[in-house]
């Protein structure tokens, strides 16, 4: 059952009058519908610094929660400040002034996950715009300052929020152990397809197949460095292409970033005996499924990517600051925070590659 909510419900933080300072945020107040409030000033607690929220890239997860209500079997309790993938620029403490790219999960360092150097599998993590946790749709909030790692100069503002789904590429990219010269396969081009082209083509891999439904997004996947992108045709026949393509031998390394089960079998069509698959895309039905057989018979490795590790983040703002991964041509579309429910509907409908938010 899809939740609702009535007028004027409160979310985590309280609505206040616009002379004590007030923060405007946008909430998810029901599925397929955002609301603008005016909110108290956070107060930054213990390790926490504030930030004011300079650009906000929406993510394939938000559009979940905004046009389900639940990502997974979490599900939408309450008004929700969606938003996890941001830059801004720091008010408090000595690091004022900075300008930053802000990892969204808060791993509690104490688990056993956290203690095996997995703090993406922490057993208590709190992530931004998720479950109770608001996120960055929004002019300030507080966050720990250990989250907080510095933009390069030459990443602007608008930028900076495309570092975070960067890291998530590279530690998908990690989990492929692709190796130079080995052939990648990467299915489904947005963003973090597209920005998962760029990381495995500055990791020397090559060549680089990619399919995608959208025929803008297979040009993009091209301008990101693909040596063969595709648009999906409804007869399946990309996979034998990319076969063919690869001398029969099929890619060494194939990455799902479609979230649907079409890209997933793609991936296992096309992987060579032997090879690894890379699961990064999440499906709105919350279930995955593929051909067990063809899977079986390859022998394969199948991994699911979780978000990113802490050093993805520093190092994506290495490879930006280089100009090894290009962030500036994948955005598409720029709103202030007052049209975040056209944002969202862009979003939606797909038709660009990323929306940004500037509170």
């Amino acid at each position: 059952m899809r939740p609702d909510f009535a007028e004027g419900a409160a979310g985590s933080a309280s609505p206040t009058d616009r002379s004590d300072r007030p923060v405007t945020a946008l909430r998810l107040v029901r599925p397929g519908e955002v609301r603008l409030s005016q909110e108290a000033m956070p107060e930054p607690r213990a390790g926490e610094v504030l930030i004011r929220v300079t650009a906000v890239g929406l993510c394939g997860s938000d559009m979940h929660w905004f046009s389900e209500g639940s990502i997974g079997d979490a599900l939408l309790t309450q008004p929700l400040v969606l938003g996890h993938e941001f830059a801004g620029r720091i008010e408090s403490g000595p690091r004022a002034g900075e300008r930053v790219a802000v990892d969204p999960a808060v791993s509690c360092g104490h688990c056993d996950m956290c203690f095996a150097g997995a703090p993406n599998l922490c057993r208590s993590v709190i992530f931004a715009g998720h479950g109770s946790t608001d996120g960055a749709l929004r002019t300030y909030l507080a966050w720990p300052e250990r989250c907080l790692v510095t933009l390069p100069d030459n990443v602007t503002d608008a930028e900076g929020p495309l570092l975070e789904p960067l890291g998530v590429a590279l530690h998908a990219a990690d989990l492929g152990k692709l190796g130079p010269g080995q052939a990648a396969g990467v299915f489904g081009c947005g963003p973090i397809g597209l920005l998962l082209i760029q990381a495995l083509r500055a990791q020397g891999a090559g060549p680089i197949f990619a399919t995608e439904r959208l025929a803008h997004r297979v040009e993009a996947a091209r301008a990101a460095g693909a040596t063969d992108a595709i648009q999906t045709p409804p007869d399946g026949r990309e996979r034998q292409l990319i076969v063919e393509r690869t001398g029969g031998r099929g890619v060494d390394v194939a990455f799902e970033t479609g979230g649907n089960d079409d890209a997933v079998g793609t991936a296992i069509a096309t992987v060579r005996p032997g090879g690894r698959v890379v699961l990064v895309g999440i499906p709105s039905d919350e279930r995955t499924s593929f051909n067990a057989s063809s899977a079986r018979r390859k022998g394969l490795t199948i991994s699911m990517c979780r978000r990113m590790l802490p050093g993805d983040l520093v190092h994506a703002a290495d490879l930006a600051a280089a100009g090894a991964v290009k962030l500036g041509p994948l955005i598409s579309h720029r709103f202030p925070i007052a049209d975040g429910a056209e944002a969202f509907a862009t979003l939606a409908a797909r038709r660009g590659l990323k929306v940004i938010v500037e509170p």
